[in-house]
């Protein structure tokens, strides 16, 4: 028990310090002042974490005891505000890695408390899933953007993926969970950089077509 503390108190900080950040910046390209910036920061760290605890049964008041962690989000949000533009500008760069790390981190978070509770696998790929993912997706619908799992770039997928390799089994104890953690980086960076995307179907062409042939 206190080996599974331990972990989740490091996957929560790393998560809640990259996902933080990350709202923050995006709120300040969007343009939004302070309040939209420290709103956007904390519903994209915990936005997640709420909707996994309604789906599998952990009280939502749990947030208001996690005071540390809204400590480090608040702080994260803070610090990124004051930087130089043209460190933001870095950042920016950087900006898919620390998606990527706070996906990974959050969702190998979520499938630990799933697994905690003894919940089936099904369960578990759920619980990963909607805590990697799930603040992610409110972020950029307050910022007016398509969200990003819903992109053409694999995000979900390693989320999933990190759910089945700890419901399954194949990654346990401190040194297995770290390295499936840089493992979800590693393929979500690699997603980015290489452009993978699951297949698609467009009806913009065939739209195109009937309205070409008119009504006959």
């Amino acid at each position: 028990m206190d080996l599974y503390t331990d972990i989740f108190a490091v996957f929560s900080i790393i998560g809640t310090i990259a996902f933080a950040a990350s709202g923050a910046i995006v709120a300040m390209e969007e343009e939004y002042d302070i309040l939209g910036v420290f709103v956007l920061g904390l519903v994209t760290a915990f936005g997640g974490g709420v909707i996994r605890n309604l789906l599998i049964g952990i009280p939502v008041t749990t947030l208001w005891s996690q005071g540390l962690l809204i400590q480090i989000a608040l702080a994260s949000m803070t610090v990124v505000f004051l930087l130089p533009v043209s460190w933001i500008q870095h950042w920016r760069k950087a900006e898919a890695l620390f998606d990527a790390i706070g996906l990974s981190a959050f969702a190998i978070q979520g499938a630990l408390y799933a697994t905690e509770m003894n919940h089936p696998l099904s369960a578990v790929l759920v619980a990963a899933t909607l805590t990697g993912i799930g603040g992610g997706i409110i972020r950029d619908l307050l910022a007016g953007r398509k969200p990003l799992v819903l992109r053409d770039e694999i995000y979900a997928v390693w989320a999933i993926l990190a759910g089945a390799g700890i419901g399954i089994g194949w990654f346990s104890g401190t040194l297995g969970l770290m390295i499936l953690f840089a493992l979800i980086i590693i393929l979500r960076m690699l997603s980015v950089v290489f452009k993978w995307s699951l297949p698609r179907r467009s009806l913009r062409s065939a739209a195109g077509d009937r309205s070409e042939g008119g009504m006959f």
